[in-house]
Parts: structure tokens; C-alpha cells; sequence
């Protein structure tokens, strides 16, 4: 693992640098332990991961992980490998926390985003469904945000939109949905900055300039 990867936990923000540059150091090559010359401590290569303190191979919990997240039920995990469930709900929310840093440490990084795309899919599960609202960047394919909810409101798109919003710089920029009309009003009221004044009070709120949506019209 880059040691550049992982974090100091002796430190505010990510230690930087690679090994022998910046304040990251080598300082036991069998056990994998780094040293930040800053706070003179040391920390394991899996620090800041989901593997960090785990007794299970990293092999073991990638396999695992990567069955559930193609739809392996867990309890078939438990009969594979014999694993207690718990075990596997703990791997399985340590990803989670880990999928969700890396997505707000190298995504959720403001760019010009230039084209967006967003859409609802209907999604089936054991005695349930659920809505997951997601926004894909045109030019990268890079999936910006996803949001999960039981109902396909404007609370989820509203949270789907201020998540694309941290992504985004203040260029112009074209968003394409689908015929909710929940969109438009999220983008207007997310897509503002303040106009900052000498006078107390709230300031207002101006929209972006060049800021276009477009709404596909679906015929049947």
C-alpha cells in the first residue's frame, strides 16, 4: 500500500509525500510501519482504512466485499467462509465509511464540471424498494454522487444536488434530468451564492450565471 494513501492520525490533515519525501519515513519495513516526521509518531500502512486493526488477510475481506457488493447475500458468506454474520456486517459498514472518505477526499473536489447527468433508478430488494438518485460528470464518466431513499422526493434530490454542488465550480454548466420537476427547483435554490453587502441580515442569494438545465421529454 502507498504509504502517501494513508493518514497520520497525529495530524489535523492527510500526512503528504511519499516514502523518503515530504514528512512520510520508512520506519519498519517488515511490520509496515510508517513514521511522520512532524509528530515523530508511527502509524501501519492500513491506517485510515477499513483494514486498519483487522486479523483477516486483506485478501479474505477484498473477496468478501467484492461478492456482497455484486449482490452475494450475506448469509451465504457466513456458509462460505464461516465467519460469524457480525463479523461480515462490521466489514461490510468499515467499506462503506471507507467508500464514502474516498469519494468526498478525490471526488467531491470543486472542477468544472462543465455537463451533468442525473436520473432516479427503482430498485428492488427483499420485501422492499428503494430510490437511488445518481449524477454522472459527461466528459470523465466519473459518478459524482449517489443518494439512497425510500420515497423519490425532493429530500433526495435535494441532497443529490448539494453533493454535485461540492463538486462544482462556478463555470458554466448544463444539467440534464429527466421530467421530475423536483430538479429544477433543487438546482435553482442549490446552485446560489451569497452577494455579500455591508448591511445586517441575510445576504441574497444569486443564482449562477451560464447555469442551464434541460429536461428530456419521454414519449411512450
Amino acid at each position: 500500500m502507498d504509504p502517501a494513501s494513508t493518514f497520520c492520525p497525529h495530524l489535523a490533515c492527510p500526512a503528504r509525500g511519499q516514502t523518503g519525501q515530504g514528512n512520510i519515513g520508512i520506519h519498519s519495513r517488515k511490520e509496515q510501519r510508517f513514521l511522520c516526521t512532524e509528530c515523530r509518531k508511527t502509524f501501519t500502512a492500513t491506517t485510515g482504512t477499513a483494514l486498519y486493526r483487522l486479523r483477516t488477510s486483506a485478501e479474505t475481506v477484498s473477496l468478501v466485499m467484492t461478492l456482497m457488493a455484486h449482490g452475494c447475500p450475506r448469509q451465504a458468506m457466513v456458509v462460505a467462509f464461516g465467519y460469524d454474520e457480525r463479523t461480515v456486517a462490521c466489514w461490510l459498514a468499515r467499506t462503506g465509511v471507507q467508500g464514502q472518505a474516498v469519494q468526498e477526499h478525490l471526488v467531491e473536489q470543486p472542477r468544472d464540471l462543465g455537463h451533468v447527468q442525473a436520473d432516479e433508478i427503482r430498485v428492488k430488494k427483499q420485501g422492499d424498494i428503494v430510490w437511488m438518485a445518481l449524477a454522472l460528470m459527461v466528459e470523465t464518466r466519473v459518478w459524482l454522487a449517489g443518494e439512497v431513499s425510500v420515497h423519490r422526493d425532493m429530500t433526495l434530490i435535494r441532497r443529490l444536488i448539494e453533493r454535485v454542488r461540492r463538486c462544482a465550480l462556478p463555470r458554466p454548466l448544463l444539467f440534464c434530468t429527466d421530467g421530475l420537476c423536483a430538479y429544477i427547483r433543487a438546482i435553482r435554490e442549490t446552485f446560489r451564492d451569497p452577494v455579500q453587502t455591508c448591511v445586517q441580515g441575510r445576504p441574497r442569494l444569486r443564482p449562477w450565471r451560464h447555469l442551464c438545465i434541460a429536461q428530456v421529454v419521454k414519449r411512450y
